[in-house]
């Protein structure tokens, strides 16, 4: 008796648009504090998807730690209102008194807005979260001291170079780690380390 052979399914060939659109991600200029590297994007929110990690380090010291995915559908998603979004996350320690300011959320949420806008990155349909988390110790561990941290998830649909809105995100995740912005007119150099990513 012949064994019963499944139907071969073809796995979707990579379009041109999201092989451009990647290969801007690894063009962008990221400040020298940041060291970014490719990583596993995932597989199963949009046929197709890139992803970026990076850390911010001064020093020697990581101070935030952030990713920003790429996701592709050709058919379009009604939600993105358009074929790509981009999904950024950005964590850094802050000092504990800052958690309790009540505006931290709004100006967490305007780091990314005036990325986005300073590197002419134009966007729909933005959406995200600002959470602010503090830690106290108590008991055998009293002497530690209290903690912050500031965690920034956001989505939005890119117009334009990918290139344009991966700086944004680096950009967000300097601001996140306290460190003041370039000076206007001045450009950052890419980072000392590259990106591991690329060879």
């Amino acid at each position: 008796m012949a064994a019963r052979q499944e139907p071969r399914v073809e796995a979707p060939s990579t379009p041109e648009e999201f092989l451009a659109a990647v290969d801007r991600m690894h063009t962008a200029r990221l400040r020298p504090e940041i060291f970014c590297e490719e990583m596993p994007a995932p597989q199963r929110i949009a046929p197709f998807a890139s992803a970026l990690s990076a850390d911010v380090t001064v020093d020697g010291e990581d101070i935030g730690t952030g990713r920003i995915v790429l996701l592709h559908d050709p058919a379009g998603n009604d939600a993105w209102q358009g074929t790509f979004r981009c999904v950024a996350y950005a964590r850094a320690e802050i000092d504990p008194e800052m958690a309790n300011d009540p505006l931290l959320g709004e100006v967490g949420w305007s780091w990314l807005t005036e990325a986005l806008d300073a590197h002419g990155a134009e966007y729909s349909a933005p959406s995200g979260t600002v959470t602010k988390v503090s830690s106290e110790s108590f008991g055998g561990m009293a002497d530690e001291e209290a903690t912050a941290q500031l965690e920034i998830r956001a989505s939005w649909t890119p117009v334009g170079d990918i290139a344009d809105h991966v700086e944004a995100w680096g950009e967000l995740l300097c601001a996140a780690a306290g460190l003041p912005p370039v000076p206007e007119g001045v450009a950052p150099l890419p980072s000392r380390r590259g990106q591991r990513g690329r060879s």
